[in-house]
Parts: structure tokens; C-alpha cells; sequence
């Protein structure tokens, strides 16, 4: 049941990261997939999810920006984030969703920074 966030990184504003989860590989099969973030005084917060049918959804505040894919044989879900603000600063993790199955991971780090 590990989740291993990766790939977050100081950026500057309008930048781009791609961050990736790594996760068991029934959790791919089985579960809709989501990713969260936690920013410095708020709630963890839902950023983006796809169903194990490719259905993907997002948070008002990042359409148009953040794209989440999923490669259920590498294991691995991603979170291609482009035209960064201040505001998408935080921890990002990923789960399941809506509920976590699983303990959560570490998180990855984003800052948005000038």
C-alpha cells in the first residue's frame, strides 16, 4: 500500500513540472485515482482524479493548466502542471478517490516562486 510522490521543485511563476505517483499496481486497476494538495494554511485539497476508465476531472482552479494521466502497467500516475501561480504552492500526494484506501505518502513539495 506505499505511495511514493516525486518530482516537485521550486519554480518560478508560469513554469512547468510534471509530477509522478508511484503506487501498487492494484491500486490502478481497481480504484479511480486522484491528486491532492496542501497548501501552508489550508485542508488538503482535490486537485484532479481519472477513473480507471480514463475519465478525468479538475479542480476549477488548475482546467486548462494541469493534466493527469495514468500508466496502470508502469504504475505510475502523472500530473503535468504548466502556467504555475503563486497559489499552487504545496504539498501534492496522490490516492485513491474520493477517499484514501491507502495511508498517504510523503508528498512532493511545490513552490512557486519568483
Amino acid at each position: 500500500g506505499q505511495i511514493v510522490e516525486s518530482g516537485g521543485d521550486l519554480v518560478q511563476p508560469g513554469g512547468s513540472l510534471r509530477l509522478s505517483c508511484e503506487a501498487a499496481e492494484s491500486m490502478f486497476r481497481l480504484y479511480d485515482m486522484g491528486w491532492y494538495r496542501q497548501g501552508p494554511r489550508n485542508q488538503r485539497e482535490f486537485v484532479a482524479r481519472e477513473t480507471v476508465n480514463g475519465i478525468t476531472d479538475y479542480a476549477d482552479s488548475v482546467k486548462g493548466r494541469f493534466t493527469i494521466s495514468r500508466d496502470n502497467a508502469k504504475r505510475v500516475m502523472y500530473l503535468q502542471m504548466d502556467s504555475l501561480k503563486s497559489e499552487d504552492t504545496g504539498v501534492y500526494y496522490c490516492n485513491s478517490w474520493p477517499g484514501a484506501v491507502v495511508p498517504w505518502g510523503q508528498g512532493t513539495q511545490v513552490t512557486v516562486s519568483s
